[in-house]
């Protein structure tokens, strides 16, 4: 199948694709904005997984490879926006004690939700290290932003998380 994409056969191509399509628009969707700018990007990551597939070298899994096109991509169309539209003052926020049980009611798709509900910096800060494992200093990397940055952010995520997680408890109960 990889050699056939590297032969440019359409039919590996789309074998390709639909092999690893929703997986990577579920990473798509944690980075964008909305379902439309997802799709976007998962276009933009497969083209750039086609035009590239000649530099796979089969030291990892070909998934891993794809995954790391796929959050490239989102992070390169993310540097088009700013992280300045994002500073909104978080960091005054008390950090409420929540009971551990909170977190056994939410299932994946509800957390999900309210991860993809974060503003923007946020949210993609939080994928990349509380998702994909990145460090501070790799995400400042990718980000061209300063570590602290990076750290701040995150802190920021994570309260207002937690804020969101709160409130959705109080709806249910």
């Amino acid at each position: 199948m990889i050699k056939g994409c590297m032969r440019e056969d359409r039919l590996c191509q789309q074998e390709v694709f639909h092999r690893y399509a929703s997986k990577m628009f579920a990473i798509c969707l944690r980075y964008a904005r909305h379902r439309m700018e997802a799709e976007d990007i998962l276009q933009d990551a497969f083209i750039k997984v086609y035009d590239n597939i000649n530099q796979f070298e089969a030291k990892g899994s070909f998934e891993g490879w794809i995954r790391r096109i796929v959050v490239n991509t989102a992070l390169k169309n993310y540097s088009r926006k700013s992280f300045a539209s994002e500073q909104i003052g978080m960091e005054n926020l008390p950090d409420p004690a929540i009971e551990p049980t909170i977190y056994d009611h939410l299932n994946e798709e509800e957390l999900l939700a309210l991860i993809a509900s974060l503003p923007h910096g946020y949210r993609v800060v939080f994928n990349l290290y509380a998702i994909e494992g990145y460090s501070h200093k790799e995400i400042a990397d990718m980000l061209e932003i300063q570590e602290s940055t990076s750290r701040s952010q995150l802190v920021k995520a994570r309260k207002m998380l937690q804020t969101l997680i709160e409130e959705t408890q109080k709806i249910a109960v």
